[in-house]
C-alpha cells in the first residue's frame, strides 16, 4: 500500500487552534495525511501587506520545522501566499500558494477569472500577485463582499450571499469565465457559489484554493518535483538577529 503523502498546513492567522482537519480530508482523500499549525505571534487576520510582512517569519520557521518532522509538502493557508518564496529558499520540500496556485489553475479553466476576495483595500494586493506569477493579462477582475476575515464565521449566511453576488457581477459584467475564492476563510463555500450561480443560468467553474493546493501538492509530490533551487537558492549562513527561534534551514 502506498505511504501517505504527509501535508502540513500553516495558518497565517496567529488567532485560533487547529480545527478543521475533517474539511481537509474531505478535500483531500484517503491518501493524504493532512495537519495543521498556527502562528505563535502575528496578525490575528491577513487583510494588508503589513500583516502579511508580520506573519512570514513564523511560517518559515514552521515550513522549516515541517521539513524536518518529515513533512512532504507545506501549504499557505492565506490567499495572500505570505513567506512563500522565502520559505521555498529555506526549504527542499514544495511550499505552495493557494493563491498562486488558484490563480494558475483559473488561467487554465478558462479566459478569464475573477477573485472574489473579503476586503476592497486587497485589491491592489491581488492584481500585483497575478502580475507576479504571469496571470495578469487573464484577470478579469478582483470583486470583495466587504465582510472582514473575522466576521466570516459568525454571519456564514450573509457571506454566502454576498460572495453569489459578486460571484455573479464578476461573470455577467466582467466577463469571469472561472471563480476564484479570494480568501482560504471560504475553504467549503464553493459548492454553494456554484450552485447560486447556477440558477442565475451561468455554469462556470469555482475554485476552492486550499483543497486545489492539496491536490496539486500531491501531484508534485508524485511526480518527485519541487521548486527549483536555481530561482529559489539556500539561504546563506549568517547571524540572525532577533531571530534565534527560527531552526537550521536546508543546506
Amino acid at each position: 500500500m502506498p505511504l501517505k503523502k504527509k501535508f502540513r498546513l500553516i495558518s497565517a492567522h496567529a488567532r485560533h487552534e487547529p480545527q478543521r482537519p475533517e474539511v481537509f480530508a474531505h478535500s483531500a482523500g484517503p491518501d493524504f495525511e493532512i495537519t495543521e499549525i498556527k502562528l505563535e505571534s502575528g496578525a490575528v487576520s491577513i487583510e494588508s501587506a503589513f500583516d502579511e510582512v508580520l506573519s512570514s517569519p513564523g511560517i518559515v520557521a514552521r515550513a522549516i520545522e515541517a521539513e524536518h518532522e518529515g513533512m512532504h509538502a507545506v501549504i499557505i493557508d492565506c490567499m495572500g501566499d505570505p513567506g512563500l518564496y522565502a520559505a521555498r529558499e529555506a526549504v527542499n520540500i514544495p511550499v505552495l500558494g493557494p493563491g498562486e496556485i488558484s490563480m494558475h489553475v483559473a488561467a487554465m479553466l478558462g479566459h478569464q477569472f475573477s477573485v472574489v476576495t473579503v476586503m476592497d483595500r486587497l485589491r491592489p494586493i491581488l492584481e500585483n500577485h497575478a502580475r507576479v506569477y504571469g496571470v495578469f493579462d487573464k484577470l478579469a477582475s478582483v470583486r470583495a463582499v466587504e465582510m472582514p476575515v473575522l466576521d466570516i464565521d459568525d454571519h456564514l449566511d450573509e457571506l454566502t450571499r454576498r460572495l453569489i453576488e459578486e460571484s455573479v457581477q464578476s461573470v455577467r459584467h466582467d466577463k469571469a469565465d472561472v471563480i476564484v475564492l479570494g480568501c482560504t476563510g471560504f475553504m467549503g463555500c464553493a459548492d454553494a457559489i456554484a450552485a447560486g450561480l447556477a440558477a442565475q443560468g451561468l455554469h462556470v467553474p469555482v475554485i476552492d484554493p486550499i483543497p486545489t493546493a492539496i491536490l496539486i501538492g500531491g501531484a508534485l509530490v508524485d511526480a518527485k518535483l519541487s521548486h527549483s533551487p536555481r530561482c529559489y537558492p539556500a539561504v546563506p549562513r549568517k547571524p540572525m538577529i532577533g531571530f534565534h527561534a527560527v531552526p537550521a534551514s536546508k543546506t
